[in-house]
């Protein structure tokens, strides 16, 4: 299928605002989703609250076009008491990424909050280049699109220098494989950036290379934020919750799987291109010109936000990246007056398994889907993540919890 090309137009869907902590990000959008099916007169509570439900299907909602630009330009001016102030120059692009059969449009609520209170500093790009049926078509195609996608935004802003990517569900898959394609890549930029002892990154490739190590697409890495990603895939081990561990349904779906055309395959670590363990599985190191895990590493920060209840998708052990014997206990969970939905935040530990417990051959030559699963949770434990895990139990929303976390 041919990649889809944004017009000028949508490539002009870039909000300009700050980057608000991992747990803000989340208050915000439950915050916001509460007034917007309690808010408003109580007559309209019953003509607008199941179709207030519906939108929030973002993961699932058709989009035939991406969404009609909305933004405006680099630089901003505020009216103050000592009159107008001139902003600065935003040098940080947060890349967010939607889930299946979605559109940038599902993200669109979440960057109107950060507008509201964090009007400088930050770029957010909702992708637009993987929406409705496009994503089917796997998450190397589409992680190539959004890497090129981003490619062409940085070419755009020469004054960014950090970057940052949000995903959602799939979404998440997708930037993971994105950041691998761009790890130490060089991006034109007119005019060039200032390099200290290099002017250009044409004056050597030396040069270049040291400048590049450690970068995303030549900007530094700072978030890397999932919300309700199948890290681990969808295959078996009660990872979609809605088939209630039942055996027979879990084989049923990893059967009719081919329905999402190569991302089912991916999904259910069916794909065996050319001899090669599945792509999921691949994803937990390093493959060849593909640095997943060193892109990984260079962010300065990966959370992992999960529905620990109510999420009939994606499962809590696959989101996460744990093991069931891992996840946290009901009475662990703890309350916050501020994030009344975040009930248990586990911080990052560092060297959570050591370089001896992974190997190769956990990739190369898996047996079963227990090992593969292993495979995984290792390979990407290997850095430290934050984990959040989210609760919906009392919200009117929690049977979209799957929607609700974005």
């Amino acid at each position: 299928m041919k990649p889809h090309s944004p017009s000028s137009a949508e490539r002009s869907d870039e909000l300009s605002l700050n980057m608000a902590p991992a747990g803000a990000a989340v208050a915000g959008e439950v915050r916001g989703g509460g007034k917007a099916v309690n808010g408003g007169k109580r007559s309209r509570r019953k003509g607008r609250g199941r179709s207030a439900y519906l939108r929030r299907l973002s993961c699932f909602k058709p989009a035939a076009d991406p969404p009609a630009a909305g933004g405006g330009g680099d630089r901003n001016l505020d009216k103050g008491d000592d009159g107008e102030r001139e902003r600065r120059i935003p040098t940080h692009l947060v890349v967010t990424v939607n889930g299946i059969i979605g559109s940038a449009a599902n993200w669109r609520f979440a960057a109107k909050q950060f507008v509201k209170k964090y009007p400088d500093d930050v770029v957010v790009h909702c992708s637009e280049c993987n929406y409705s049926t496009l994503t089917f078509d796997g998450i190397d195609v589409m992680g190539e699109r959004l890497a090129e996608e981003v490619i062409s935004a940085i070419a755009r802003r020469p004054e960014l220098q950090k970057i940052s990517f949000v995903g959602h569900s799939l979404g998440g898959l997708i930037a993971r494989y994105a950041i691998g394609i761009l790890y130490g890549k060089d991006v034109p930029r007119n005019p060039p950036e200032e390099n200290g002892g290099c002017k250009t990154y044409a004056s050597g490739t030396q040069c270049m290379e040291e400048k590049l190590k450690g970068k995303i697409a030549g900007l530094e890495p700072m978030n890397f934020i999932t919300f309700a990603t199948p890290h681990l895939g969808s295959r078996l081990h009660k990872q979609i919750p809605i088939l209630r561990g039942s055996y027979a349904l879990e084989k049923m779906a990893y059967h009719i799987s081919w329905i999402i055309r190569r991302t089912g395959k991916h999904l259910f670590l069916k794909d065996h291109d050319d001899g090669k363990p599945p792509l999921l599985l691949r994803m937990v190191s390093d493959c060849g010109d593909l640095k997943f895990m060193s892109a990984l590493q260079s962010f300065k920060r990966r959370v992992a936000y999960s529905n620990a209840c109510y999420d009939f998708i994606v499962g809590w052990k696959t989101s996460s990246i744990r093991h069931q014997d891992e996840l946290p206990k009901r009475e662990s969970f703890t309350k916050s007056g501020k994030y009344p939905h975040v009930v248990y935040v586990e911080k990052p530990q560092t060297a959570i398994v050591q370089q001896e417990d992974f190997s190769e051959m956990m990739i190369s030559q898996p047996k079963s889907t227990s090992e593969m699963e292993e495979a995984m949770i290792k390979g990407l434990t290997r850095i430290p993540w934050e984990r959040v895990d989210i609760s919906f139990q009392k919200s009117i929303q929690k049977i979209f919890a799957h929607c609700t976390i974005q």
